[in-house]
């Protein structure tokens, strides 16, 4: 289980998990998306190195970008539509065991 903030505004999905010194390890970010389309995330501004998983309606994971190197502004994407992107710290997916075509199940959390 991760604990999530959401990010489900415009505003709130710009600031993102930027400035923040740490990230709990059973801590991270959703952001939550009106529409299933390709996400691109930057690293300006983050601190830490992030895990960026890409999650389609149904719930699998169709990407990871792993350990998104910090303060950069390339762009990061996994090419394929997703309706949510949960970040976490780096190295979270492989010390976990998470891959491509894994399921998400979402607990507690309004989607709109």
């Amino acid at each position: 289980p991760v604990r999530v903030e959401v990010a489900r505004t415009d505003p709130e999905r710009a600031r993102g998990l930027m400035h923040r010194e740490k990230l709990d390890d059973d801590a991270g970010m959703l952001f939550l998306f009106s529409e299933s389309e390709e996400h691109a995330f930057w690293m300006k501004n983050t601190l830490i190195p992030l895990d960026m998983l890409f999650i389609a309606e149904d719930g699998a994971v169709v990407g990871i970008v792993e350990r998104a190197t910090p303060q950069t502004t390339s762009l990061r994407t996994v090419g394929l539509p997703s309706r949510f992107v949960l970040e976490v710290n780096g190295g979270w997916c492989a010390a976990r065991g998470v891959k491509k075509g894994d399921r998400v199940r979402f607990e507690n959390v309004p989607r709109f």
